[in-house]
Protein backbone atom coordinates (compact mmCIF):
# COMPACT_ATOMS: atom_id res chain seq x y z
CA UNK A 1 0.00 0.00 0.00
CA UNK A 2 1.20 3.45 -1.18
CA UNK A 3 2.40 5.14 1.77
CA UNK A 4 1.05 8.96 2.22
CA UNK A 5 2.58 12.34 3.21
CA UNK A 6 2.27 15.99 3.81
CA UNK A 7 5.38 18.16 3.70
CA UNK A 8 4.56 21.92 4.46
CA UNK A 9 7.17 24.54 3.05
CA UNK A 10 8.33 22.38 0.06
CA UNK A 11 9.16 24.37 -2.97
CA UNK A 12 13.05 24.74 -2.00
CA UNK A 13 15.57 23.94 0.96
CA UNK A 14 14.95 21.16 3.31
CA UNK A 15 11.42 20.97 2.46
CA UNK A 16 12.29 20.43 -0.90
CA UNK A 17 14.56 17.72 -0.46
CA UNK A 18 12.34 15.98 2.08
CA UNK A 19 9.78 15.69 -0.51
CA UNK A 20 12.49 14.03 -2.63
CA UNK A 21 13.87 11.94 -0.39
CA UNK A 22 10.25 10.32 -0.07
CA UNK A 23 9.85 10.62 -3.84
CA UNK A 24 12.87 8.12 -4.09
CA UNK A 25 11.21 5.63 -1.69
CA UNK A 26 7.89 6.09 -3.86
CA UNK A 27 5.32 8.10 -1.37
CA UNK A 28 2.99 10.05 -2.07
CA UNK A 29 3.64 13.39 -1.21
CA UNK A 30 1.34 16.06 -0.76
CA UNK A 31 3.34 19.28 -1.24
CA UNK A 32 2.82 23.22 0.15
CA UNK A 33 4.22 26.40 -0.79
CA UNK A 34 3.30 29.28 -1.94
CA UNK A 35 4.72 29.85 -5.65
CA UNK A 36 3.38 27.93 -7.85
CA UNK A 37 5.48 27.65 -10.85
CA UNK A 38 9.21 28.07 -11.75
CA UNK A 39 12.53 26.81 -10.70
CA UNK A 40 11.92 27.32 -6.85
CA UNK A 41 8.07 25.72 -6.55
CA UNK A 42 5.95 23.49 -5.36
CA UNK A 43 5.36 22.99 -8.91
CA UNK A 44 9.18 22.12 -9.64
CA UNK A 45 9.53 20.06 -6.33
CA UNK A 46 6.20 18.22 -7.81
CA UNK A 47 7.72 17.46 -11.50
CA UNK A 48 10.89 15.87 -9.47
CA UNK A 49 8.93 13.82 -6.85
CA UNK A 50 7.26 12.61 -9.78
CA UNK A 51 10.73 11.53 -11.99
CA UNK A 52 12.25 9.85 -9.28
CA UNK A 53 9.05 7.63 -9.15
CA UNK A 54 6.84 8.93 -6.19
CA UNK A 55 2.97 10.96 -6.76
CA UNK A 56 3.62 14.70 -6.05
CA UNK A 57 0.61 16.63 -5.16
CA UNK A 58 1.82 20.49 -5.18
CA UNK A 59 -1.23 22.35 -3.32
CA UNK A 60 -0.90 26.13 -3.03
CA UNK A 61 -1.18 26.53 0.73
CA UNK A 62 -0.31 30.16 2.65
CA UNK A 63 0.43 28.58 6.50
CA UNK A 64 -0.16 31.83 7.89
CA UNK A 65 -4.18 31.31 6.67
CA UNK A 66 -5.89 28.39 8.78
CA UNK A 67 -8.82 27.97 6.37
CA UNK A 68 -6.46 27.12 3.87
CA UNK A 69 -4.92 24.78 5.91
CA UNK A 70 -7.95 22.98 7.03
CA UNK A 71 -9.06 23.31 3.56
CA UNK A 72 -5.59 20.96 2.67
CA UNK A 73 -6.02 18.12 4.97
CA UNK A 74 -9.86 17.69 4.15
CA UNK A 75 -8.20 17.05 0.49
CA UNK A 76 -6.08 14.52 1.93
CA UNK A 77 -9.40 13.44 3.78
CA UNK A 78 -11.29 13.22 0.37
CA UNK A 79 -8.44 11.52 -1.58
CA UNK A 80 -7.45 9.23 0.69
CA UNK A 81 -9.24 8.96 4.17
CA UNK A 82 -5.52 9.06 5.86
CA UNK A 83 -1.89 10.26 6.55
CA UNK A 84 0.96 8.58 7.34
CA UNK A 85 3.51 11.68 7.70
CA UNK A 86 3.22 15.39 8.68
CA UNK A 87 6.98 16.78 8.09
CA UNK A 88 6.13 20.14 9.79
CA UNK A 89 8.94 22.04 7.58
CA UNK A 90 7.77 25.97 6.81
CA UNK A 91 9.62 28.66 7.76
CA UNK A 92 10.35 32.24 6.87
CA UNK A 93 13.36 34.36 7.53
CA UNK A 94 13.05 38.40 7.94
CA UNK A 95 14.99 40.28 5.08
CA UNK A 96 17.00 41.93 7.71
CA UNK A 97 20.56 40.21 8.47
CA UNK A 98 19.46 38.64 11.67
CA UNK A 99 23.10 37.32 12.70
CA UNK A 100 24.13 40.71 12.63
CA UNK A 101 21.73 42.59 14.37
CA UNK A 102 21.03 42.35 18.08
CA UNK A 103 17.31 41.35 18.74
CA UNK A 104 16.52 44.89 20.25
CA UNK A 105 17.91 46.52 17.37
CA UNK A 106 15.14 44.26 15.28
CA UNK A 107 11.55 45.06 14.30
CA UNK A 108 9.38 43.15 16.46
CA UNK A 109 7.86 41.86 13.79
CA UNK A 110 10.76 39.97 12.85
CA UNK A 111 10.13 37.69 15.89
CA UNK A 112 6.53 37.65 15.02
CA UNK A 113 6.96 36.04 11.45
CA UNK A 114 9.33 33.34 12.36
CA UNK A 115 7.09 32.35 15.51
CA UNK A 116 4.10 32.46 13.11
CA UNK A 117 5.17 30.59 9.98
CA UNK A 118 7.97 28.20 12.05
CA UNK A 119 6.05 27.76 15.25
CA UNK A 120 2.21 28.31 15.46
CA UNK A 121 2.28 27.06 11.69
CA UNK A 122 3.45 23.54 13.10
CA UNK A 123 0.94 23.55 15.81
CA UNK A 124 -2.00 24.46 13.52
CA UNK A 125 -0.90 21.84 10.99
CA UNK A 126 -0.93 18.80 13.59
CA UNK A 127 -4.25 19.74 15.04
CA UNK A 128 -5.97 19.33 11.53
CA UNK A 129 -3.55 16.33 10.76
CA UNK A 130 -3.88 14.09 13.36
CA UNK A 131 -7.60 12.99 13.17
CA UNK A 132 -6.38 11.19 9.52
CA UNK A 133 -2.99 10.18 11.30
CA UNK A 134 -5.27 8.10 13.24
CA UNK A 135 -6.05 6.07 10.09
CA UNK A 136 -2.78 5.32 9.77
CA UNK A 137 -1.11 2.02 10.62
CA UNK A 138 1.31 3.82 11.78
CA UNK A 139 1.08 7.90 11.81
CA UNK A 140 4.17 10.18 12.59
CA UNK A 141 4.51 13.81 12.97
CA UNK A 142 8.11 15.04 11.91
CA UNK A 143 8.83 18.72 13.21
CA UNK A 144 12.26 19.84 11.63
CA UNK A 145 13.82 22.03 14.07
CA UNK A 146 17.74 23.05 14.24
CA UNK A 147 20.63 22.63 17.19
CA UNK A 148 19.52 25.97 17.96
CA UNK A 149 16.81 24.43 19.76
CA UNK A 150 19.37 23.55 22.45
CA UNK A 151 21.76 26.43 22.46
CA UNK A 152 22.33 29.88 21.32
CA UNK A 153 22.83 30.24 16.73
CA UNK A 154 21.86 33.11 14.90
CA UNK A 155 19.41 34.73 16.83
CA UNK A 156 17.34 34.97 20.10
CA UNK A 157 13.95 35.00 18.39
CA UNK A 158 15.30 31.89 16.08
CA UNK A 159 16.08 29.88 18.69
CA UNK A 160 13.45 30.48 21.05
CA UNK A 161 11.21 29.59 18.27
CA UNK A 162 13.46 25.95 17.37
CA UNK A 163 12.93 25.03 21.28
CA UNK A 164 9.17 26.25 21.09
CA UNK A 165 9.43 23.17 18.28
CA UNK A 166 10.96 20.68 19.53
CA UNK A 167 8.29 21.21 23.04
CA UNK A 168 5.88 20.93 20.82
CA UNK A 169 6.72 17.40 19.46
CA UNK A 170 7.75 16.11 23.33
CA UNK A 171 4.20 17.53 24.35
CA UNK A 172 2.31 16.13 21.32
CA UNK A 173 3.88 12.73 21.89
CA UNK A 174 2.62 12.05 25.42
CA UNK A 175 -1.06 13.45 24.18
CA UNK A 176 -0.45 11.23 20.86
CA UNK A 177 0.74 7.80 22.28
CA UNK A 178 -1.91 6.02 23.82
CA UNK A 179 -3.55 6.75 20.18
CA UNK A 180 0.04 4.82 18.64
CA UNK A 181 1.49 7.86 16.81
CA UNK A 182 4.55 9.55 17.31
CA UNK A 183 5.89 13.07 17.12
CA UNK A 184 9.47 13.97 16.88
CA UNK A 185 11.91 16.61 16.57
CA UNK A 186 14.87 16.51 14.14
CA UNK A 187 17.90 18.22 14.23
CA UNK A 188 19.82 18.61 10.81
CA UNK A 189 23.35 19.68 10.35
CA UNK A 190 24.66 22.67 8.14
CA UNK A 191 22.10 22.23 4.95
CA UNK A 192 22.95 23.05 2.13
CA UNK A 193 19.73 25.38 1.17
CA UNK A 194 19.70 27.90 -1.47
CA UNK A 195 19.44 30.26 1.56
CA UNK A 196 22.15 29.44 3.07
CA UNK A 197 24.30 29.34 0.25
CA UNK A 198 23.46 32.41 -0.87
CA UNK A 199 24.68 33.69 2.64
CA UNK A 200 27.18 31.27 2.76
CA UNK A 201 30.18 34.15 3.22
CA UNK A 202 28.43 35.78 5.82
CA UNK A 203 26.64 33.25 8.50
CA UNK A 204 28.95 31.95 11.09
CA UNK A 205 28.87 28.45 10.42
CA UNK A 206 31.78 26.14 9.52
CA UNK A 207 31.29 24.64 5.99
CA UNK A 208 33.57 21.86 6.07
CA UNK A 209 31.07 19.55 6.71
CA UNK A 210 27.64 20.15 5.20
CA UNK A 211 24.83 18.11 4.12
CA UNK A 212 22.71 18.19 1.08
CA UNK A 213 18.61 18.65 1.62
CA UNK A 214 17.82 15.12 0.49
CA UNK A 215 19.82 13.12 3.15
CA UNK A 216 17.21 14.53 6.35
CA UNK A 217 14.89 13.63 3.32
CA UNK A 218 16.14 9.81 3.68
CA UNK A 219 17.02 9.78 7.05
CA UNK A 220 12.94 10.49 7.31
CA UNK A 221 12.07 7.92 5.02
CA UNK A 222 14.09 5.31 7.06
CA UNK A 223 12.71 6.56 10.66
CA UNK A 224 8.99 6.65 8.80
CA UNK A 225 9.46 3.01 8.30
CA UNK A 226 10.75 1.72 11.10
CA UNK A 227 8.09 -0.46 12.70
CA UNK A 228 9.74 0.23 15.87
CA UNK A 229 9.07 4.28 15.61
CA UNK A 230 6.71 4.97 19.05
CA UNK A 231 10.31 4.41 20.98
CA UNK A 232 11.58 7.70 19.26
CA UNK A 233 8.01 9.70 20.53
CA UNK A 234 8.87 12.90 22.36
CA UNK A 235 12.62 13.22 21.42
CA UNK A 236 14.52 15.08 19.36
CA UNK A 237 16.50 13.37 17.28
CA UNK A 238 19.77 14.66 14.82
CA UNK A 239 19.85 13.58 11.66
CA UNK A 240 23.13 12.54 11.49
CA UNK A 241 22.90 10.08 14.26
CA UNK A 242 19.90 8.07 12.93
CA UNK A 243 21.41 8.02 9.12
CA UNK A 244 23.74 5.62 11.32
CA UNK A 245 21.37 3.84 12.88
CA UNK A 246 19.09 3.29 9.40
CA UNK A 247 22.75 2.94 7.19
CA UNK A 248 21.37 6.09 5.07
CA UNK A 249 23.79 8.00 3.42
CA UNK A 250 23.73 10.96 1.58
CA UNK A 251 23.41 11.70 -2.05
CA UNK A 252 27.37 11.75 -2.68
CA UNK A 253 27.35 8.44 -1.06
CA UNK A 254 28.93 10.24 2.37
CA UNK A 255 27.25 10.18 6.08
CA UNK A 256 27.82 13.36 7.79
CA UNK A 257 28.73 13.39 11.19
CA UNK A 258 26.72 14.36 13.94
CA UNK A 259 27.57 17.96 14.54
CA UNK A 260 26.76 16.87 18.62
CA UNK A 261 29.65 14.33 18.26
CA UNK A 262 31.86 17.17 16.46
CA UNK A 263 31.42 19.48 19.70
CA UNK A 264 32.39 16.61 21.90
CA UNK A 265 35.70 16.01 19.94
CA UNK A 266 37.10 19.64 20.40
Amino acid sequence: MTRIALVTGASRGLGKGVALGLGDAGWTVYLTGRTEEGPLSIGATAAEVDARGGRAVPVRCDHADDAQVEALFERVRADHGRLDLLVNNCFAIPREPIWTTPFWEQPIASWDLMHTVGLRSHYVASRFAVPLLFESDRGLIVNVSSFAGGGYQLDVAYGVGKAGVDRLARDMAHELRPRGVAAVSVWPGIVRTEWVMEHRDALPFPFEVTESPEFTGRVIAALADDEDVMTHSGQVLVVAELAERYGVDDVDGTRPRSLRRKKKDR
